[in-house]
């Protein structure tokens, strides 16, 4: 039998849903719970809410709600759940989430949360019994200049596998730190949609640089089809004159912006001849 106590929480998750426009499914799996009161004061403070239940009871307050196709956050619950409410937009919250993490060594029986990369290089230690723990992961190693160089980038850990204890500590003796400790965001919906967690991810150095891109390259069709706008007529106007001014030295009309450069070329014109003539 449902405690009263679980009912109330299924109740006051059901309000949450129904009242927020997003809704999303956090996995708090590995997240101290030190770290996870900060954040969720800062979460607070952005007029983001989270609350903490088990499992059954999220999708039976996700079911409850009977909001448009919110039962498909019901197959993203897992680890250790939580909900997280916002009245943002997905792609901001996931931003937020992202920009809060920190990163943190692997211990044994994690999973990775993306492919795990040893890259190619220098490294600082010296020929010994590392040689053979680094090969025992997949790693091949050179000895230069007295230490070891890593051949090549070696992907150790796929995303998704589980890390054991040998590839763990390797991955601390390298500095390699491949794990992120924050709120894990699986899902959120919003208006009857899905979005997983990877179709929320954007890089907005990229998405920045696209714009900048997409705008040179409109304005350099606007200017060579001679379309005039607030950015382009100053330009066009100039282009114009350059090649208006161009005709007219070309074919000699004498105007005030041509004179000087008519004259100057007809008194070169005519010391060459002079000179070819000996005059």
């Amino acid at each position: 039998m449902v405690s009263t106590e679980k009912q109330k929480l299924v109740q006051e998750l059901t309000k949450d849903i129904k009242e927020y426009s997003i809704v999303g499914v956090v996995n708090l799996e590995n997240l101290p719970a030190s770290q996870y009161q900060n954040m969720r004061s800062m979460l607070h403070k952005k007029g983001v809410k989270i609350r903490m239940a088990r499992k059954r009871l999220i999708e039976k307050a996700l079911t409850e709600s009977k909001r448009n196709n919110i039962g498909q956050l019901t197959e993203k619950v897992r680890g250790m759940p939580a909900l997280i409410f916002s009245n943002d937009n997905p792609f901001s919250l996931y931003s937020t989430l992202q920009k809060s993490k920190s990163e943190a060594y692997a211990k044994a029986g994690q999973t990775a949360p993306k492919d795990v990369v040893v890259k190619a290089g220098g490294t600082n230690f010296a020929p010994g019994p590392i040689i053979s723990e680094l090969a025992a992961v997949g790693i091949k190693t050179k000895v230069d200049a007295g230490k070891l160089a890593i051949l090549a980038d070696t992907t150790i850990v796929k995303e998704g596998q589980v890390i054991s204890a040998k590839v763990a500590e390797t991955l601390k003796r390298l500095d390699i730190k491949p794990m992120e400790i924050g709120l894990n965001i699986v899902a959120v919906w919003e208006n009857g949609f899905v979005f997983d967690s990877k179709s929320l991810h954007i890089d907005e150095a990229e998405y920045a640089q696209n714009i900048t891109l997409a705008a040179s390259w409109a304005f350099n069709l606007a200017v060579e089809m001679a379309y005039p706008t607030a950015d382009t007529t100053q330009v066009l106007l100039q282009k114009a004159f350059r090649e208006a001014k161009a005709v007219a030295l070309e074919s000699n009309t004498l105007t005030e912006e041509t004179r000087n450069e008519i004259l100057a070329k007809s008194e070169r014109e005519a010391l060459s001849v002079k000179k070819e003539a000996n005059l």
